[in-house]
């Protein structure tokens, strides 16, 4: 009885008696695309671990600006939840501007942009980013604010509601006598929360009839851990950062209807 197996294409190879499959190698673009993303995935693990991580001589490899630039706003995150330094309060920027209104000029009440976004992550399986922008803003403001001499605080306070206000502003900073420290760190966040207080006043009141914003950052610390246990315990007051009123400004590229369509929306849902 003949028990050869009959032959296939697959199997009958030259000079090979076992079963074999040929395989195609990969293209040169699908090998580059291969590179390319292990590439990417090992920058994005090193990143991430050195943005993390306790601030070292590592981070000037590619730069703190890098790296801030690569890790936010999507990719930012921190250990800030855990000891020794857990978060231990909360941030409020809230929101007012003088609007033209039947030929007038009128001031607004406050309005608590961090309340508006709040709203829509609360109780939300799936929360947006958006409801956390406010609230990030206002930290990095109070920090650099935080850092000012009380000259520097003073001039923050007064009112720069002109053309240029800006450069008004690091001006008069640098009028100050005496040895005061680096303003360069602060006017970022002034520019930063100037330009999303005008977003909200836009969205409140209308582009066309805002005509200058203010701003004010409060930041109110839990109740002290100590005190976890006592029934009667305040939180202690709110601390805040004083600011005066400042001319709307815009970043290119910004949309101040998209803005207007989300904020709007949430604002006007939490209305009593």
């Amino acid at each position: 009885m003949n028990t050869k197996p009959e032959s296939s294409p697959e199997t009958d190879l030259p000079g090979s008696g076992a079963a074999a499959v040929v395989r195609p190698r990969p293209t040169w673009w699908v090998k580059l695309i291969a590179f390319a993303a292990c590439l990417l995935t090992l920058w994005h693990i090193a990143a991430s671990f050195l943005w993390i991580a306790p601030y070292s001589a590592l981070r000037e490899i590619p730069t703190q600006e890098v790296l801030a630039g690569y890790m936010l706003p999507m990719f930012g995150q921190s250990w800030s939840v855990f000891a020794p330094e857990p978060i231990n309060g909360d941030y409020h920027f809230n929101v007012r501007a003088v609007i033209e209104k039947d030929g007038a000029e009128v001031e607004t009440g406050w309005v608590s942009a961090t309340d508006v976004e709040l709203s829509m992550i609360r109780y939300n399986l799936f929360p947006p980013r958006a409801g956390i922008q406010s609230s990030e803003v206002a930290s990095g403001q109070m920090n650099a604010y935080n850092k000012l001499s009380a000259d520097q605080q003073a001039v923050v306070g007064l009112d720069f509601a002109e053309d240029g206000w800006e450069e008004w502003m690091v001006r008069s900073f640098d009028e100050l006598e005496g040895d005061n420290p680096s303003t360069e760190a602060y006017m970022a966040e002034e520019h930063l929360s100037t330009a999303y207080a005008t977003q909200v006043a836009y969205a409140i009141w209308g582009a066309d009839a805002v005509v200058k914003v203010q701003y004010r950052v409060s930041r109110q610390n839990v109740v002290p851990y100590e005190e976890r246990n006592d029934p009667g315990a305040q939180r202690p007051d709110p601390t805040f950062s004083t600011t005066g009123w400042r001319l709307p400004i815009e970043e290119e590229g910004q949309s101040r209807e998209n803005f207007a369509d989300t904020f709007r929306s949430q604002f006007e849902r939490i209305q009593p």
